[in-house]
């Protein structure tokens, strides 16, 4: 948490200290910082809300995001205009505010007034107990897959993991490591940093990030020669099709 915990003003980070020294299940178990103008901080942990009775200021969230965006918010604008930017380590930071819209087009967001810092953690070896129904092992290859759950259930990270292991190689399986390209539109497999996975999605894994699944798939077939894809958040007709075309 420490490199979480460096980006907060230091009232907000004496307090968060405090909260997490005070009870280390908090540190272990947290997955979400809610920060929002004007209200309480709040701790969502993996079953229950912790509120902080400290009311945040909107200078307090503009220092935070600065902070965020190494003091040059211009050069994470792009980014901002998803609602959101990922930072060293993976974590994602969520926002909203007021959208500055351009022939149907979010060209900016200011006066932004919440943010929810998601924190990342890498499980693994979480995808052991399904790797056995997505390897053919008879012909070292994979089934296609569809993973699906409700949210918040760790589709993503298992995701991740077999990813992972699929592009390392498993030995106790005999099976060997494939080329594995990665679509992380929302960066949130990899979790990229200055084009860098903060994640470990194996050796063999190519990763483009921030492109819609669609112009990915095609730039990853085009160029790096995949014998497996993976993308995440499967949600349009667009995505669908992609995975018809590259199957």
């Amino acid at each position: 948490m420490g490199e979480i915990l460096k980006y907060f003003p230091i009232n907000i980070y004496n307090i968060l200290l405090y909260t997490f020294e005070q009870d280390i299940n908090i540190k272990e178990q947290i997955e979400e910082i809610r920060i929002r103008v004007n209200k309480p901080i709040i701790l969502k942990l993996r079953y229950v809300d912790i509120l902080i009775e400290y009311i945040v200021t909107q200078s307090e969230v503009l220092q935070i995001l600065e902070k965020f965006c190494e003091n040059s918010i211009y050069a994470y604008k792009n980014q901002m205009c998803d609602g959101f930017l990922t930072i060293r380590g993976g974590h994602r930071v969520g926002m909203t505010g007021t959208a500055v819209v351009e022939n149907g087009k979010i060209i900016n967001l200011k006066y932004v007034t919440s943010l929810n810092i998601r924190i990342a953690r890498e499980v693994k070896n979480c995808s052991d107990k399904i790797l056995g129904q997505l390897l053919d092992t008879k012909n070292n290859d994979i089934y296609t897959t569809l993973i699906v759950s409700p949210p918040g259930k760790g589709k993503t990270t298992i995701l991740r993991d077999t990813i992972r292991r699929i592009s390392d190689g498993i030995k106790e399986l005999n099976f060997r490591g494939r080329t594995c390209g990665v679509v992380d539109e929302r960066g949130e497999i990899a979790a990229m940093y200055r084009g860098i996975p903060q994640n470990d999605v194996g050796i063999r894994t190519d990763v483009i990030e921030n492109i819609s699944k669609s112009k990915g798939m095609k730039i990853l077939i085009r160029s790096m020669a995949p014998e497996v894809i993976a993308c995440d958040e499967i949600g349009s007709k667009e995505d669908i099709e992609a995975i018809r075309r590259s199957d």
